[in-house]
């Protein structure tokens, strides 16, 4: 049960990623889309709310017991700190403020951020247009496994303890397998994280600033939200590489389970099966030759002008 599986091979594949020509199809059959297409400004009203719950929670848990704490930490914290991480996702597509205000989109990630105990808003920003971009790209992809990855975590066991260490996996994959510069705006991320632990630990004390550490770890490992990390794009029926949700947790994660529809429109605003099916796991990844060096790959901001420019352009011809 606990043995090391090592022949499992990702699906290979030798198209490009399916939502783009998806996306040029249904927008040319169904035009009316194009009427879904931009931010939604109460989704602020959302992290708002979160983070104040958030930040008062972890002041009346400055006394409580170890015990209290941790289960907290995993209902409250866990849930409350995987919704922010999924408003950082949304805000990285500046659907609270649009295209036009990147800066307001950045200030409200640093804002949702607070909470989480690490800074995360600007380089999950950083890597996570690639994963759109380059969908299953054996390099710019970095939401793909590494095949240590895969050796290591492919038995039930294995598979277990990855759902369990998710979050540094997820977290610290990208810096090693495509490191990228560190931006100013990571440096002003990072600052205003330090000292807004360090007033926590200084006003409240240890538990109150573990706490939020504690709600992070524990939300995005083995926590009912965290399914969407293996719903979204693991192979469970070959031919689909990416699944949605319809369930009633949307209403919460800012409707992350509509996950193909987010792919093919990124501008409208399933743990157990993993571990026991032997045929799904860390490898269960559809993954392509990489575009490094074929073609030239544009910057974040580049990519941000042109997505809005195909939107003004598409409200032109309505």
């Amino acid at each position: 049960m606990g043995q090391y599986i090592t022949t499992h091979e990702f699906y290979h594949s030798y198209t490009d990623e399916p939502h783009a020509t998806r996306r040029t199809e249904m927008l040319k059959k169904y035009p009316e889309i194009k009427q879904l297409m931009g931010h939604d400004w109460r989704m602020a009203i959302q992290v708002v709310i979160s983070v104040i719950i958030q930040i008062t929670v972890g002041i009346l848990l400055k006394d409580a017991s170890w015990s209290t704490l941790l289960f907290v930490a995993y209902v409250v914290g866990g849930t409350i700190n995987h919704t922010l991480s999924l408003a950082l996702h949304e805000l990285t597509h500046n659907l609270a403020f649009g295209h036009s205000r990147p800066i307001s989109n950045r200030l409200l990630g640093f804002f949702a951020n607070i909470p989480l105990g690490v800074p995360a808003s600007i380089t999950f920003k950083k890597y996570h247009l690639d994963h759109h971009r380059f969908q299953g790209d054996e390099v710019y992809d970095t939401d793909i496994p590494t095949r240590l990855e895969v050796f290591l975590f492919s038995s039930r066991i294995g598979k277990f303890f990855f759902l369990i260490i998710m979050p540094f996996i997820y977290s610290l994959r990208p810096v090693f397998v495509f490191p990228k510069p560190i931006h100013v705006l990571e440096l002003v991320n990072i600052t205003i994280m330090i000292v807004f632990n360090g007033i926590m630990y200084y006003y409240f004390g240890h538990k109150t600033a573990l706490y939020f550490v504690l709600g992070t770890i524990l939300g995005l490992s083995i926590h009912p939200i965290s399914g969407h990390f293996i719903a979204e794009h693991y192979v469970f029926k070959e031919g689909y590489e990416t699944y949605s949700y319809y369930g009633p947790l949307n209403a919460i994660t800012y409707n992350v389970g509509y996950h193909n529809e987010h792919h093919d429109f990124p501008y409208i605003a399933v743990l157990y099966d993993f571990v026991m099916n032997d045929n799904v796991g860390p490898w269960a990844r559809v993954v392509r030759p990489t575009k490094l060096g074929v073609e030239p790959v544009v910057s974040q901001q580049e990519y941000e002008q042109k997505l809005k420019t195909i939107v003004k352009e598409a409200h032109k011809r309505d």
